[in-house]
């Protein structure tokens, strides 16, 4: 059955990227052999991906893929949300879209066809899918710093029971992961 699923690394502070949009926070921290293998493993059982136009803009310039083109990390197709326009990379299954993430998370679990979808960020976008139901898991990789500001994780509410820890595992001298199931809303 496919599942929605949020993997990313966050600052204690719970943020994503610092004021400046930067992630060298998240490359100068150490990671165990171990979890070093989780990535290759959960990205082969994904199967489509969606990300704001910010981690779009930043995977473009940090693979420096318009200098490269033809080098998108991404096998699976991947939705782009975004009211701007944007390049696309020659010869990746790219697709930009915006508005009601719900008829395109359909779309999505279509392409990855049993596979799980991946909400790669950001969190203003994760929080669309949580607010309709659409999120089933997080995996968070904290590492050992306060950003002190920057974009935030999950700028929504969520707490127990919708929120349950699944399990909280030391990775390394700088991280822990954290796994949690994700409930429905409360009707109401």
């Amino acid at each position: 059955m496919t599942r929605t699923q949020y993997f990313t690394a966050t600052s204690i502070d719970g943020f994503i990227a610092d004021p400046d949009n930067s992630l060298d926070w998240l490359l100068a921290l150490r990671q165990s052999e171990e979890g070093e293998q989780e990535y290759p493993a959960f990205i082969a059982e994904v199967g489509a991906i969606a990300m704001g136009s910010t981690t779009y803009q930043w995977v473009l310039d940090h693979e420096e893929l318009l200098e490269e083109p033809g080098t998108w990390p991404y096998e699976q197709p991947t939705w782009v949300f975004t009211s701007r326009d944007l390049p696309a990379v020659p010869g990746a299954d790219i697709r930009f879209v915006s508005g009601d993430v719900a008829p395109v998370h359909a779309q999505m679990v279509e392409a990855a066809a049993g596979k799980n979808v991946w909400l790669v960020g950001g969190g203003e976008l994760v929080g669309q899918f949580a607010d309709v139901g659409l999120l089933d898991e997080i995996i968070l990789g904290v590492g050992s710093v306060f950003l002190g500001g920057g974009a935030p994780l999950l700028p929504r509410r969520l707490t127990p029971p919708r929120l349950r820890l699944i399990s909280a595992t030391p990775d390394g001298e700088d991280f822990v992961t954290l796994r949690y199931a994700v409930g429905p809303p409360a009707s109401g």
